[in-house]
């Protein structure tokens, strides 16, 4: 092999590297950003990302949220009865199907919490600005598909329990 063809492979592994250690990098700093606005706000870091799961999807069941989290439904009967005390969140009984119960968000509740998530957002915004629309599309795509795999991947482990 000719170290034309050896020189570009490397570097495109080495990119790759790159972008795999920055992720890692990346998700250790948003688990201690969450642990650090949960903490702030009386909740864990899985009841903030829970609320916030919540916020996005709207009201869900306690089956609901063990799907999008990777938890055991024992242990999201946990995790609302927590939050439930702490006023985040309340459950209620569907109208068509009174056996079905559905954990709804208090908003009010979350009001510190989306205001420090606001100028975050605010940031991130600014922080943005310098990429062209054709990198912005191709870092959504990125973390949308990171996602995706990630979510497999849970379910897989979630299967093999």
């Amino acid at each position: 092999m000719s170290s034309s063809n050896s020189t570009p492979r490397l570097e495109r592994e080495k990119l790759i590297e790159a972008v795999i250690n920055a992720s890692r990098e990346s998700s250790t700093m948003a688990v201690f950003f969450h642990s650090i606005i949960a903490e702030r706000s009386g909740l864990g870091a899985t009841e903030e990302k829970t609320l916030s799961l919540l916020e996005r999807l709207g009201p869900l069941t306690a089956g609901e949220i063990a799907h999008h989290t990777g938890l055991t439904t024992p242990s999201v009967t946990s995790l609302v009865d927590r939050l439930e005390s702490k006023g985040f969140v309340s459950r209620i009984r569907d109208t068509q199907d009174r056996r079905r119960v559905i954990v709804e968000l208090n908003k009010t509740q979350l009001a510190e919490m989306n205001n420090v998530f606001n100028t975050l957002r605010e940031n991130f915004h600014d922080f943005l600005d310098v990429y062209s629309d054709e990198q912005l599309a191709t870092i959504a795509d990125f973390l949308t598909r990171s996602v995706q795999r990630s979510h497999a991947f849970m379910a897989n482990l979630a299967h093999k329990d």
